[in-house]
């Protein structure tokens, strides 16, 4: 199959402070840049120019490389020899296998939250649903596939575990992605703030069986979806 590659994008990315563990402080920034673009929108690898990296950071080529070869080792850019560094896409099959893996991670965090968290951290989670009324979403779904996102991400706060939360972050990068481009696909909206609710009420209960189950179903809904209506990827 032939690649497609699409042009160059600029990460909006800020001068680096050298006080600071240089190293760390520029991987950090990358990582934290990449994650917060749309990796699966449009055709193709978005491509990172090394160059204009450099520039905005404030920083010699050299150190840009090095943290680009530590994400590239986390699965997160594609460094091609002579082509360019890319930030890496999925195929079908690997975003299906991620998601299975979420829906493992996540639900257990479901679990945990109905053992440590409180009354107060859970009812947050209700809170965030403010544009909600009735189930039925009162806002468009560029807004909704923020607030998606912001649930999943405290889901996995409220569980407590540091190793939990460690284990997801990269794999999150790609979850945040695909979750924000399908979304607006189908009836997937008002389905999914129907789940999440539905999950906060077994929350709520201390339902850990329920909590558990809700969170794995409702992550598995999302690669079934992918099975049918993701080619794209292929």
């Amino acid at each position: 199959m032939e690649e497609q590659v699409v042009a160059t994008v600029r990460l909006d990315v800020q001068p680096i402070d050298v006080n600071f563990s240089l190293k760390d402080r520029i991987y950090d920034a990358l990582k934290e840049t990449i994650a917060s673009i749309n990796i699966y929108e449009g055709e193709g690898e978005p491509r990172l120019d090394e160059r204009q990296l450099s520039e905005d950071l404030g920083v010699s080529r050299t150190p840009v490389r090095e943290a680009l070869a530590r994400l590239e080792q986390e699965g997160l850019v594609r460094i091609a020899p002579r082509r360019g560094v890319f930030v890496a896409r999925k195929t079908k099959l690997e975003i299906l296998e991620m998601i299975t893996v979420w829906a493992a991670l996540e639900s257990m965090a479901a679990r945990l939250i109905t053992q440590h968290a409180t009354d107060d951290e859970i009812a947050s989670l209700r809170d965030m649903f403010a544009t909600v009324e009735n189930d039925r979403l009162q806002a468009n779904i560029d807004e909704y596939s923020g607030l998606n996102i912001r649930f999943h991400q405290a889901i996995l706060k409220l569980s407590k575990s540091g190793l939990l939360v460690a284990m997801t972050e990269t794999l999150f990068i790609h979850m945040r992605s695909i979750r924000a481009r399908t979304i607006g696909e189908e009836d997937r909206v008002q389905r999914s703030i129907i789940d999440h609710m539905n999950i906060i009420e077994a929350l709520e209960a201390r339902d850990s069986d329920l909590a558990e189950r809700l969170s794995r179903e409702h992550t598995l809904g999302l690669a079934a979806h992918v099975e049918k209506n993701v080619n794209y990827l292929d």
